[in-house]
C-alpha cells in the first residue's frame, strides 16, 4: 500500500560513547548527511531532522535539510518525534517513520517497507522490521535486540536477552523447529501521528526501564506492534569507534 509518509531523523549531539556522533565525518560528509541522503532516496514526502543542539541544526541547514529544534529533556526518540508531530500539527493518520541518526547504511526501500507495513495493518499502533539473526552475531549480545512474534506477526516481546530460550541446546539449529528462527530486531519504526501524541502521555513501563527498550512501553499498555520481515539485512549502525571505522570502510568502497 503506497500511502504518503514522512521521515523524522532524531539526532542528539550528546553521546556517552561517541560525543557529537551525528556530525562525525564519514567519507567526507557528516554521518547525519549520509542518513538524510538515505531518506531522500526513499519515497518519503517530507524529511525532518529533529534535534536539541544548534550545531546539528546548523549542519543540517548546510546540506539542505529541514531541522526542527526540540526539547533536551526527551528520554527517547519517540518522544522527540511526538514533539515534531505536535509542532507541525500533523493529522492523526499521517504516517511518520523514525530513522535513527546513526544508520548511514539504511537501505531506502526498508524505509518504504516499514511505512507500507503500518499502512497495511490498521490495528497496529507501531510497525517495525526484523530479520533472522546472522550466524556471525552472538545471540547473547545485549546490543543485539531480539523479538518474538505471534502467529500473525505481532510482537509478543522484545529483549536484549536470548529469546526464545532454547532449553535443549544440543538440538541443532537456532530458532523454533518448524517455525521462525531467532529474529534480530531492526530499530526502524513507523507510527501514526495520533499515536505519537498518545505515546507521550503513557507512563514508562518497568520493563522499558529494565531493558532500556522504549517499544516495551507500547506492549506494556496493550498496544500492538506489527513486525515485518525485512527484505534485506541492512549495513551496521554506528554506536562505537569500531563501528565508525567499519562503516567508513564500507562507504569508501562504494
Amino acid at each position: 500500500m503506497n500511502k504518503p509518509f514522512k521521515v523524522v531523523i532524531p539526532a542528539r549531539y550528546a553521546s556517552s560513547r561517541l560525543p557529537g556522533k551525528p556530525l562525525l565525518e564519514l567519507a567526507g560528509q557528516p554521518m547525519l548527511q549520509h542518513v538524510y541522503t538515505r531518506a531522500t532516496e526513499s519515497q518519503a514526502a517530507e524529511i525532518i531532522i529533529a534535534t536539541d543542539d544548534n550545531r546539528i541544526e546548523q549542519a543540517a541547514g548546510a546540506f539542505g535539510a529541514m531541522a526542527c529544534m526540540t526539547s533536551d529533556r526527551h528520554e527517547s526518540g519517540t518522544e522527540r518525534l511526538a514533539e515534531v508531530a505536535e509542532h507541525y500539527g500533523w493529522d492523526d493518520d499521517v504516517i511518520v517513520v523514525n530513522l535513527q541518526g546513526d544508520e548511514p547504511l539504511m537501505p531506502p526501500h526498508l524505509i518504504d517497507q516499514v511505512a507500507s507495513d503500518l499502512a497495511s495493518h490498521e490495528d497496529a499502533m507501531i510497525a517495525t522490521l526484523a530479520y533472522p539473526l546472522e550466524a556471525s552475531l552472538n545471540e547473547a549480545d545485549p546490543h543485539v535486540v531480539k523479538v518474538v512474534l505471534d502467529e500473525a506477526g505481532y510482537a509478543m516481546y522484545f529483549s536484549r536477552a536470548p529469546i526464545p530460550w532454547h532449553r535443549d541446546p544440543h538440538e541443532t539449529g537456532k530458532g523454533i523447529p518448524g517455525s521462525n528462527p531467532v529474529l534480530h530486531h531492526l530499530g526502524l519504526y513507523a507510527y501514526r501521528a495520533g499515536f505519537l501524541r498518545h505515546y507521550s502521555q503513557l507512563t514508562p513501563s518497568p520493563l522499558e526501564v529494565y531493558e532500556k527498550l522504549e517499544q516495551l512501553r507500547a506492549l506494556w499498555h496493550g498496544l500492538r506492534i506489527h513486525v515485518g520481515l525485512a527484505d534485506e539485512i541492512p549495513g551496521p549502525g554506528v554506536d562505537t569507534e569500531a563501528d565508525l571505522q567499519r562503516v567508513a570502510a564500507i562507504l569508501a568502497n562504494r
